[in-house]
């Protein structure tokens, strides 16, 4: 401390501190400052704590101020905050509890021994009063951040459940989060607190900057809040608190939005719920939790394999597989010629066995396995046992089988282009019949020719089981995208038709195929019509906005997402007298011509 430049206005500042290049000095004055920090009343306070926030954030992983003190000092803050409102409202120290929060879950984000120094710092008091909410949703937001990180690991995880409102409090707000941040920030410009301004934009951007930021955080809350459930969740004890009806219906549509796509969020959690007897009890009692599985199964969500899993999970159970087996097989049908996803090597291979073992077991598990799902399995298991015949059936005999199947597409294809689009879906499904199982082309074309059928005879659900057989065969085949969008857009599912949506778009910018692109550019007007309006059916302050009387931010995007746009009804579905074109790899340019 001694050391300090004459420069400095603040004597025994931490910068100047810092600057000491004798170890043991250094080592000392920082003690020294950590220790006496919380005690001072000076001016500029927030200073050095902004400046420990960018090393914490930096550097996660150092040990120099663990032994020092740091996580004693972030809690003596806090508390400091929490109960002396004058100091709090002083200079800038109103800054301060959110730093010291984010600094304690920085330094213990990836070292369990950093959250052991916490646990003993007595951190997770502070951080629970946070929690509640006693400050704004901005501290609470970096409080459910740092107790995730310190549930996390096992040797700090009873210290934060012994504090028994912790998980009905993440509860709460995983539940709320997205209300809290549209009611209290985003929907009024004129009542946005200054410093919630400066903490998301660092004092640049505007409004609009501050809007979008919002949402950003507003999905953090949420998602983070749902991994400290997550952490509860692997504890069997705890799950009577989390399976209450209420709340599982809800996990679903906690997808985060896709400012935060990389958080498993509400599935995440159903997946750790589904890994216990008690979890899988309550999921399968609730008819719209499994439907929504299936859907998210059947998508182009990132994380659609967790959703595969616990829908195999639940059938792989005997006590709950009859209440959920109406509903799951058929999505997991359509999953069956599924390769690899993910981590998951020959998905489709255990899809089939658990449906196989599912139809042997049927006398062991509660209940019977309908009629039309025995058969739909039995079908799948004959499909396979084909398969296997071709494998020894000489090669002049599937060209004679591809050949006329073939001449049957083709006869579907000119049913449909007279406008007989029920003739055509049953030449179709004929010419699968006919088509050899290892010929992928072909059938990918079957089943996305058939899906269109199904559209236009407004057979959503057919639609979406036809398009995703076909990405099944090829994950990103343009024309089964576009198609299973308008299905689901059909349903008014509109996170999965966006996702869809969004990739065919892809598929439109990197393709030179003239069927594919607009004739000004790559991506198609109608695909982005539907996007913009998924995007604002999936907003993530839809439901809040809705609830409260819409936004009230002048130029914000977002808040224009809460509106309905009168132009977005019609997706470029193919008209019944549209021309055949049976060129595999041709793809639809949004007026449903056949492949």
């Amino acid at each position: 401390m001694d050391n300090a430049s004459s420069d400095c206005p603040y004597p025994g500042c931490f910068f100047c501190v810092m600057k000491e290049v004798n170890p043991s000095k250094r080592r000392s004055s920082v003690l020294k400052f950590f220790r006496d920090l919380p005690s001072q009343d000076e001016d500029g306070q927030v200073l050095p704590i902004s400046g420990l926030w960018n090393t914490a954030m930096a550097h996660p992983n150092d040990p120099e101020f663990i032994d020092l003190g740091i996580f004693e000092c972030m809690g003596a803050l806090i508390w400091k905050g929490l109960k002396t409102r004058r100091w709090l409202a002083h200079d800038q120290n109103i800054y301060i509890p959110y730093y010291a929060a984010h600094i304690i879950g920085s330094y213990t984000m990836n070292m369990e021994e950093f959250a052991e120094s916490a646990v003993h710092a007595g951190v997770i008091s502070p951080l629970v009063e946070l929690l509640r909410g006693r400050l704004t949703w901005v501290e609470q937001r970096v409080a459910v951040r740092a107790l995730g990180h310190l549930a996390t690991y096992a040797n700090t995880f009873p210290a934060v459940a012994n504090h028994g409102e912790v998980l009905e409090l993440s509860i709460q707000l995983a539940s709320s989060s997205l209300e809290i941040v549209y009611t209290h920030f985003y929907q009024f410009v004129e009542r946005r607190l200054s410093y919630h301004c400066d903490l998301l934009t660092r004092g640049m951007g505007g409004v609009e900057m501050e809007s979008r930021k919002a949402e950003e955080w507003a999905s953090q809350l949420q998602c983070w809040s749902l991994q400290l459930i997550n952490c509860f969740a692997f504890k069997p004890e705890f799950l009577s608190v989390i399976c209450k009806s209420d709340f599982l219906i809800k996990l679903p549509n906690m997808w985060g939005g896709l400012v935060n796509e990389n958080s498993p969020a509400g599935i995440g959690l159903l997946r750790t719920i589904c890994h216990h007897k008690h979890g899988r009890a309550s999921v399968a009692t609730c008819p719209g939790i499994v439907e929504a599985l299936c859907n998210i199964a059947r998508s182009s969500d990132d994380w659609q394999y967790m959703a595969i899993d616990c829908l195999m999970w639940l059938l792989q159970d005997p006590n709950v597989c009859h209440k959920v087996i109406e509903k799951a097989a058929p999505a997991l049908i359509d999953l069956a010629d599924i390769s690899n996803l993910g981590d998951h090597k020959r998905l489709g291979d255990s899809i089939v066995n658990v449906l196989e073992e599912c139809l042997q077991s049927q006398g062991v598990i509660r209940g019977s396995i309908g009629n039309h799902i025995k058969e739909l399995i039995g079908d799948l298991l004959n499909s396979k046992q084909k398969m296997k015949w071709e494998k020894n059936m000489p090669k002049e005999d599937l060209h004679i089988k591809q050949a006329a199947a073939l001449v049957v597409k083709l006869e579907g294809n000119s049913l449909f282009s007279s406008g007989n689009i029920a003739g055509a879906a049953s030449k179709y499904s004929e010419a699968l019949e006919l088509c050899p199982m290892r010929s992928k082309k072909e059938r990918i074309v079957l089943y996305s020719n058939r899906a269109q059928c199904h559209l236009l005879l407004q057979k959503p659900l057919s639609a979406i089981s036809d398009a995703t057989r076909a990405l099944c065969l090829h994950n990103r085949h343009a024309k089964s995208l576009w198609r299973r969008a308008q299905a689901y857009d059909m349903l008014g599912l509109a996170k999965e038709s966006l996702l869809d949506a969004i990739l065919f778009i892809n598929e439109c910018s990197q393709s030179n195929d003239p069927d594919l692109i607009g004739r000004q550019n790559k991506v198609p007007d109608y695909a982005e019509r539907l996007v913009k309006k998924q995007m604002r059916a999936a907003w993530l302050f839809r439901e809040a906005s809705v609830k409260h009387g819409g936004a009230h931010s002048e130029g914000d995007v977002g808040g224009v997402y809460g509106q309905d746009d009168d132009d977005d009804s019609e997706w470029e579905t193919a008209s019944e007298s549209d021309a055949g074109n049976d060129e595999i790899g041709n793809i639809n340019d949004g007026n449903g011509r056949q492949e």
